[in-house]
């Protein structure tokens, strides 16, 4: 699998290549969680999003598809008790309705062939009233972040779609939500966080 290949080097590339958006996407993220908060991160890769969000939450379950992304964030998180990390199939959660206040799906939804089957398990595992939170790259918006799109594909990624702010936005209002908030992290390659409360 692709993202267990990359995984001991995906810190080092985007580091390199986009450390400001990369750092500051979870710093970001981390404004939307309380400290009562059960979090369930989906994707959650080698952990940069992760780390933000367990300096905050009460209790977090760190979910990726690849065992190596899992192994990078178990690394940069063993100095917190409250998260816990398994595998997981983002379009298949294993748990009841309504279980989580918050739910954050960070650079998965450009990758995946149905994302509307996996929109419907974020909203349907999140409470009523709490927040599905989904970063994403805009990789349309810069020229620069283009080229990287082209040499991460050239490794082997398989990208589904791509978007600037404006088609991100056309996304989520074609999927049948209309209460989104978005925040952008410019740099490099820019990041921008949806925000959907579920009614």
């Amino acid at each position: 699998m692709f993202w267990d290949k990359i995984s001991p080097l995906y810190d080092l590339f985007e580091n390199v290549y986009n450390h400001k958006v990369y750092a500051d996407t979870g710093k970001k993220v981390a404004e939307f969680i309380d400290t009562t908060d059960e979090v369930l991160e989906c994707a959650c890769g080698t952990g940069a999003i992760t780390v933000c969000i367990a300096e905050k939450c009460r209790r977090l379950i760190a979910t990726d598809f690849a065992p190596g992304m899992l192994k990078q964030a178990a690394k940069k998180c063993r100095k917190f008790s409250n998260v816990r990390f398994k595998r997981a199939d983002i379009t298949r959660i294993k748990c009841r309705n309504d279980r989580f206040d918050k739910v954050v799906a960070g650079n998965v939804i450009h990758l995946l062939p149905d994302p509307a089957k996996a929109l419907a398990e974020l909203e349907r595992v999140v409470k009523p009233g709490g927040q599905i939170i989904i970063p994403t790259y805009i990789n349309m918006s810069k020229k620069s972040a283009g080229l990287a799109v082209k040499f991460v594909e050239f490794l082997g990624a398989d990208f589904k779609k791509q978007f600037d702010l404006e088609s991100y936005k056309s996304f989520f209002e074609g999927m049948g939500y209309n209460n989104v908030e978005y925040h952008v992290v410019d740099g490099r390659m820019p990041c921008a966080t949806a925000v959907i409360t579920k009614k």
